[in-house]
């Protein structure tokens, strides 16, 4: 696609959206072999949509939070069922406009939005009031992510800054790992008892997208398989197996029953990822590699709104 901007998966079909249409939300399924099979079609007009996201009830959600002028009294997030059918919630920042380009739903279909900040971190909303269709809800700030430059090479400014700059994110099938991207890697968090905001405060994989020439969209499969791709006709999708295993909390084996708690009950606790398991990424191209899929032949030239 000439303007890739999010990407989901339900492991038999992927679903891509530009971030911008002609007047319409246009969102393209596709087989595994990357060919359209069938566009979704929602009669509104998005301004700039940055991110996607699939809910286990087929239910997608685009993000409408592009605003690279600071210009928009209000963003908005599209509820899209699979027939088409469309609900448009608008929201409005307590601090200020942002340029967002990330988006995660959680389990309880709770959205976060993630802001694009190149001066600093990025910053992590979600609605402070229940959802509404009639008028904005206001956001509230829960989290705020801080991430080191890296020398992953890729990106569309050439330097340092594209390692920083958050231009998407996914949730695995069952919420329990979440992950953000750069231009050039992804950082994977487990995700305890379902709390987005407590993942977020923890520390994540690092898992590098080398060379992906502007890698704004990430996804994961329902098997915990991570894939990646860049805007651009004819880029490849990235697939990266077993991923999400990798932030997963390590239960350590045992040789013998442990000694019983004063309750009368066996305990045994995870251990907590190291805050240096961003170095773990190689092991996750031995389980899987980054395998190539067939490039996207989407060759539809969309124009890209300021």
């Amino acid at each position: 696609m000439q303007e890739l901007s999010g990407l989901a998966s339900d492991g038999k079909q992927f679903y891509a959206v530009n971030d911008s249409d002609d007047g319409t939300l246009r969102i393209q399924v596709m087989g595994r072999d990357c060919v359209v099979t069938r566009t979704i079609t929602a009669p509104i007009n998005p301004y700039d949509v940055e991110d996607l996201a699939l809910t286990p009830d087929g239910t997608l959600w685009a993000s409408d939070t592009g605003d690279n002028n600071k210009s928009r009294p209000t963003v908005a997030l599209h509820k899209v069922s699979p027939s088409g059918a469309v609900e448009v919630f608008r929201f409005t920042y307590p601090d200020g406009k942002h340029d967002a380009e990330a988006l995660i739903v959680d389990k309880s279909g709770t959205p976060y939005i993630i802001t694009k900040e190149p001066l600093g971190s990025a910053l992590v909303y979600r609605p402070a009031a229940p959802l509404r269709t009639d008028a904005p809800v206001p956001l509230e700030q829960v989290a705020r992510v801080s991430l080191s430059t890296t020398d992953t090479p890729g990106g569309p400014l050439e330097g340092k800054l594209d390692s920083r700059l958050v231009t998407g994110a996914a949730s695995t099938a069952d919420g329990s790992v979440i992950a953000l991207r750069t231009y050039t890697d992804a950082y994977l968090y487990p995700v305890p008892g379902g709390d987005v905001v407590k993942a977020l405060e923890g520390d994540p994989v690092r898992i590098p997208l080398p060379d992906e020439p502007q890698g704004e969209a990430i996804a994961f499969d329902p098997d915990g398989t991570l894939l990646s791709a860049s805007e651009g006709v004819g880029t490849p999708i990235r697939a990266v197996a077993g991923a999400a295993a990798l932030a997963q909390p390590i239960v350590p084996a045992t040789t013998s029953a442990p000694p019983a708690a004063e309750s009368g009950d066996d305990q045994v606790q995870a251990a907590p990822p190291s805050s240096s398991s961003w170095q773990n990424w190689p092991l996750a191209l031995s389980l899987g590699g980054v395998v190539l899929v067939v490039a996207l032949v989407i060759g539809l030239r969309m124009r890209r709104r300021a």
